[in-house]
């Protein structure tokens, strides 16, 4: 998951086992960096998420153009992510930590925890057919094949995936963040040091060397 507040149908290892992976953000980040208005900002980011992507073997994201910064939980959040769901069909949907903090003292930011809650409503959504009834009228079907919603990075996490060999691709998709890093300063994160930190921690609890961590929500029982 990326600074603009998304979900993909899967991650790197995916890519490398054939699965189809889809990005969608819900923004473009465009209030993400002080010193460059939005206007131009946002085009700025929306490229370096391509960039990313690429990195990491996906193809083009989709950009949903809610605004950064100022995002609100509605129906209208819930029914663009759920239109999304229905498109493309996924069996796993993951997103960003939507509770509180990140742990004691580490607050979560509002757009995150707004669009992680979107986000798993819409996945149920994307399944009832008189939920947003007027996607049938777009050609978008219920999608009750959705099996899990998976948030990275919760504090209260009960899954975890060894990332060993995909850990270099996602230190170079972070690195085509440079206009957002750059403007940092000197205080700007090393990607790969931020990234192996955060890894080592979900490592040492699954006993590998790298990972990360989901706290899952089954959509599907049976």
């Amino acid at each position: 998951m990326d600074e603009h507040h998304g979900w993909s149908a899967s991650g790197d290892d995916a890519v490398q086992q054939r699965a189809s992976v889809a990005y969608c953000l819900v923004t473009s980040g465009e209030a993400g960096i002080d010193g460059l208005d939005p206007e131009q900002a946002g085009p700025v980011r929306k490229e370096e998420q391509r960039a990313a992507c690429a990195a990491v073997g996906v193809s083009e994201p989709e950009f949903l153009g809610f605004p950064d910064g100022v995002l609100e939980y509605g129906l209208p959040l819930r029914k663009a992510i759920a239109a999304v769901i229905r498109r493309h069909r996924p069996e796993v949907v993951i997103t960003g930590n939507f509770r509180d903090t990140f742990g004691p003292g580490a607050l979560n930011m509002a757009d995150h925890i707004v669009t992680g809650q979107a986000t798993l409503d819409a996945a149920r959504d994307a399944g009832n057919r008189w939920v947003f009834r007027d996607l049938l009228g777009q050609g978008l079907e219920p999608w009750n094949g959705v099996r899990l919603v998976a948030a990275s990075g919760s504090p209260q996490a009960t899954h975890a995936v060894d990332i060993g060999h995909y850990f270099d691709a996602g230190v170079e998709s972070l690195r085509a963040h440079r206009a957002y890093l750059e403007a940092f300063g000197d205080n700007a994160p090393d990607p790969e040091e931020m990234l192996e930190g955060f890894a080592r921690m979900a490592g040492a609890q699954l006993g590998v060397k790298l990972a990360i961590s989901f706290e899952v929500y089954p959509l599907r029982f049976l």
